[in-house]
């Protein structure tokens, strides 16, 4: 620390020409490190200090600004020891204004949550900044009210946007809120809608969350947007920076300490007051207390613990089943109907092939008449064992059906996970008499209503490319698979080929290329998951090559969970159709493909984009390895 003779004028302009080129060269931490606690200290009581660490810092060149002031800013223990160490520097210097309302906020996203409470809480700490702050708000949301902004940024920048914004309302004063309420309110509508169509839960919830802190400011007395969404850390974490306090240094003065002992005179008054108001409460009369014991509660109630419910008889027959299911009005048959209908069908193969169209026709539309226990999976479970049963008519009216007239979309989502489900049942071996069972789990066959097929696609993926990587190592003897022939083979066809043709032809209510793009998503995901359970099938290579048609079309969509799902598609191809087949039968497109892999493996926003090209690229160069070692 330079000491400076009382009296004399200086200048520091060559520290600060020092401190910015040490900082720029990469040697920030370590000098802001000594320097920050040391000018902390010597300006809590001094102002000639604070004046001569504003200048330290308004003297270093505009080229080392950015290092000097980020330098600061993460190195400051809160935000108003970074406004006696910066001073008004953002108002005096337009590059530290620059670094401070737009590269730190808009540009960058990597820095925490406390750097960001540090630079808005700077701020807000002067009325000359206060402006900044309003401004800084502004265009935060209109970067979080843009659809475009929320397709082609990543998560992470979207949940550091929506950090800032909550730090900054958290920073505003009734006056400042009163004065943009308009403009707040436009912004909150236009975001949490671009924010819900997203197919990302991750960014549908930070759209609610932020909706929700945005109202619960502009309408203080009145009512709030509230949505349901899971309560996690995360959550939590995001709600608190909205009631978060900045972390000011709070000097206690002469009248907390009045104020403390007015508290603590006033405590036996609020005691002495107690007594008296115990001592006078009125006493009830004995008519009274009879009047209020001579209710309803003394009545004894009935002994029902030996009381058994009526067991109704499910139908024997299918076509039973139909007639209920369509036509009864008695809900406990309709309900012991829907609960054995499963098993019936199982049963009954001969019986259910006569009706199977119009069974799947009858569960596809069937609504819950009564509150059912599991009625999504119990209807989903029925439609499956239908398909099984009975897959070439049944998987063509499925198919033709999802891209018909008035159906919803949860409906054709629906149709989507009863096609993927019966397709790992088909071509699953089945155990016959006395076959061992192997130790190896099953696939995980639940694919509940707004679950995210993919997961468990990319594990499947995951576990096969492992099990192609060749390991010099003895381990345990694997235990007997159980074997069988492969019942998806001969109907491959049938569930893949009529889900591509119409997918680029949009009907009044279904668009798949436009605002349904999250349907889009999960059909996407689907032909994924049936290239790769067409492994060894006949069809597969007609699969693969109709497959990386409909990639190659698709492959600039806008919205990341179709560009997942695509990158699947290509990574189910790779695994599941011949190598042989592949080099010769498709070179050309192989190669584009592997062009257009690397694009996205360096230009993708997509964290998990990135990495599904990554591992298609690997399996391209493992296929090829694998290729060159066949001898000639």
């Amino acid at each position: 620390v330079c000491f400076i003779p009382d009296g004399l004028d200086c200048s520091i302009s060559f520290v600060s020409h020092v401190l910015g080129k040490v900082c720029v060269h990469g040697r920030q931490k370590e000098i802001l490190n000594v320097l920050v606690p040391h000018l902390t200290d010597l300006t809590k009581s001094d102002c000639i200090w604070q004046r001569i660490c504003w200048r330290l810092v308004e003297c270093v060149p505009d080229r080392w600004m950015e290092a000097v002031v980020l330098g600061f800013v993460q190195g400051a223990p809160g935000a108003d020891v970074l406004s006696r160490l910066l001073g008004n520097l953002v108002v005096k210097n337009k590059k530290a204004q620059f670094v401070v309302t737009q590269k730190v906020l808009l540009l960058q996203y990597g820095h925490t949550t406390a750097v960001l409470q540090n630079l808005l809480g700077y701020l807000s700490l002067d009325s000359l900044r206060r402006a900044l702050l309003i401004k800084v708000l502004q265009e935060l949301l209109e970067t979080w009210g843009s659809s475009s902004a929320v397709k082609h940024s990543p998560p992470e920048q979207q949940q550091y946007i929506s950090k800032a914004i909550l730090i900054c309302l958290s920073h505003l004063k009734e006056p400042e809120i009163e004065s943009c309420r308009q403009e707040l309110l436009t912004s909150m509508m236009e975001g949490v809608k671009c924010h819900l169509d997203s197919n990302l839960p991750q960014i549908r919830r930070l759209g609610m969350i932020v909706a929700e802190s945005i109202s619960s400011k502009i309408n203080t007395d009145g009512p709030v947007l509230k949505f349901q969404y899971e309560e996690d850390d995360e959550a939590r974490e995001l709600k608190s920076l909205l009631v978060q306090t900045p972390p000011f240094c709070v000097v206690p003065s002469v009248r907390d300490d009045d104020r403390n002992e007015k508290a603590d005179a006033a405590l036996p008054l609020v005691l002495e007051s107690n007594k008296k108001s115990h001592a006078t409460a009125p006493v009830m009369s004995d008519e009274e207390s009879d009047t209020e014991l001579d209710s309803d509660d003394d009545l004894i109630p009935y002994d029902m613990s030996e009381d058994k419910e009526l067991k109704i008889k499910a139908p024997v027959y299918i076509r039973d089943c139909i007639e209920v299911l369509t036509g009864s009005e008695d809900v406990d048959k309709w309900e012991a109907t829907v609960k054995a209908l499963e098993s019936l069908v199982r049963k009954n193969p001969a019986a259910t092939r006569e009706v199977s169209v119009e069974l799947a026709k009858i569960l596809l539309h069937l609504e819950e008449k009564t509150c059912i226990e599991g009625f999504v999976e119990l209807r989903q479970r029925a439609q499956v064992a239908v398909l099984t049963t009975d897959p070439i008519p049944v998987a063509k009216y499925l198919t033709s059906q999802f891209y018909s007239l008035n159906y919803s979309l949860r409906q054709r989502m629906d149709i989507l996970d009863v096609l993927v489900l019966a397709a790992q049942e088909l071509s699953y071996p089945k155990s016959h008499g006395k076959t061992k069972h192997s130790g190896a789990p099953k696939p995980c066959n639940q694919l509940l209503p707004g679950s995210d097929s993919s997961k468990d696609w990319r594990r499947i993926v995951d576990e096969r490319i492992k099990s192609k990587t060749r390991r010099f190592a003895t381990g345990q003897s694997q235990v007997e698979l159980a074997s069988g022939p492969n019942e998806f083979n001969s109907v491959a066809g049938h569930f893949f080929f009529p889900l591509l043709q119409h997918f680029d032809r949009p009907l009044t209510t279904f668009d798949l290329l436009g605002e349904d793009h999250f349907v889009l998503g999960r059909l996407v995901h689907t032909l994924a998951i049936l290239m790769y359970l067409a492994v060894n099938t006949v069809a597969v290579t007609a699969m693969g090559k109709a497959l990386l048609e409909f990639v190659w079309a698709l492959r600039f969509h806008t919205d990341p969970y179709v560009r997942q799902g695509l990158l699947s598609c290509i990574s189910s191809m790779l695994l599941s159709v011949p190598t042989e087949r592949l080099l010769e039968d498709m070179t050309e497109e192989l190669l584009e493909t592997q062009s257009w892999l690397g694009d996205v493996v360096e230009k993708d926003p997509d964290g998990d984009c990135r990495r599904l090209a990554l591992q298609n690229l690997l399996l391209m160069e493992n296929l090829k390895k694998k290729l060159k070692s066949v001898p000639s």
